[in-house]
């Protein structure tokens, strides 16, 4: 299924100039933009996506992860082929550079409708565009939430940040919430490491809290690369600016892809990055990918207490009272 994209212009001698991303690809005609599901067929841009999931499941809103987005409740989570990155890392390359690596376009043909309608038959509160890059299939994305949006279910994308902000328009009014991988704060790592850029990414960071987009990140801690003191202090004090009940997921790196050789973060390394996280002023610093770790759970930033206890993607126990502190009363930031 395919249909014109949005986000685009039309240039001389059949050339389109695609502003969906921030790689901003100018497409020549028969010719595909980076993330090599949007194709310019005689001066048309089309999403060769739209309405063709690779994948379908219900979730745990903790694997997104979302920490402070209904606790303990299911996303429908859905995604296509495609991405606008290609990360070295990748945990689910194959199918995010599929069309890459062989120009297949494949998947289940379904509507909006029906992945709307399938997920408030599932129970689940949201519908998360995850997986792969939820930007490079925003037609479907976009028509999906609106539904959603009319059928009182909430819209969550799990992001790479590397949007325009004319795509941020476009959606933002539909997101809920958004969980963004901030991979590095270093320019040569995008660069070397994921083909893209840093700035664009926090760009996108800012302009989603302007919007009122409840916001989470992450940062996929790897070894020698992303882990460096400085680093990690660059990071947290971005987020603390941004606002520092803005929750931060630091995830355990796994050999994958094409780092295999690139051994699994260790468990000191996490603790210490979760530290300079809290150093910094940041409420909420979690680990993860190590079930059962105390950085796990989210303890009250006033008092302490231990509000939402979790092993993994499971609540195993919530103190709260609506969304406060069950013992001093201060309100729990996020979307309950």
């Amino acid at each position: 299924m395919i249909k014109e994209a949005m986000l685009y212009e039309k240039l001389d001698d059949q050339y389109v100039h695609c502003n969906l991303c921030a790689h901003r690809c100018t497409i020549k005609p028969d010719g595909r933009g980076i993330c090599g599901v949007r194709e310019n067929r005689d001066g048309v841009l089309y999403s060769l996506v739209y309405g063709t999931l690779i994948a379908e499941h219900i979730d745990p809103i903790e694997k997104k992860p979302f920490f402070h987005v209904y606790p303990a409740s299911n996303s429908y989570s859905v995604a296509t082929v495609g991405c606008n990155f290609n990360c070295e890392f990748c945990q689910n390359h194959e199918i995010s550079q599929m069309p890459r690596s062989t120009l297949m376009i494949t998947g289940e043909d379904i509507l909006p409708a029906e992945i709307v309608a399938q997920a408030k038959k599932s129970g689940s509160k949201t519908i998360a565009y995850t997986y792969t890059e939820p930007t490079v299939y925003l037609e479907l994305a976009y028509e999906t939430a609106k539904i959603a949006h009319e059928n009182g279910l909430k819209n969550v994308f799990v992001t790479n940040g590397f949007m325009t902000p004319e795509a941020i328009d476009t959606m933002g009014h539909l997101l809920t919430a958004a969980n963004v991988d901030l991979k590095s704060f270093r320019d040569d790592f995008y660069k070397k490491r994921c083909g893209a850029r840093l700035n664009p990414v926090l760009e996108s960071l800012k302009k989603m809290k302007e919007m009122g987009i409840w916001v989470e990140i992450t940062t996929l801690l790897i070894p020698a690369l992303n882990d460096s003191d400085e680093e990690l202090k660059d990071i947290a004090q971005f987020i603390a600016g941004l606002g520092k009940e803005t929750p931060w997921h630091i995830s355990r790196f796994h050999p994958q892809f094409k780092m295999l050789n690139v051994p699994a973060t260790s468990i000191s390394s996490l603790h210490r990055a979760v530290e300079i996280g809290k150093q910094s002023g940041l409420k909420y610093v979690y680990s993860g990918n190590v079930p059962g770790d105390e950085g796990e759970h989210t303890h009250c930033s006033h008092c302490g207490n231990l509000l939402i206890e979790r092993y993994g993607f499971r609540i195993a126990s919530i103190n709260l009272a609506g969304n406060k502190c069950s013992k001093c009363g201060t309100e729990l930031e996020g979307v309950f």
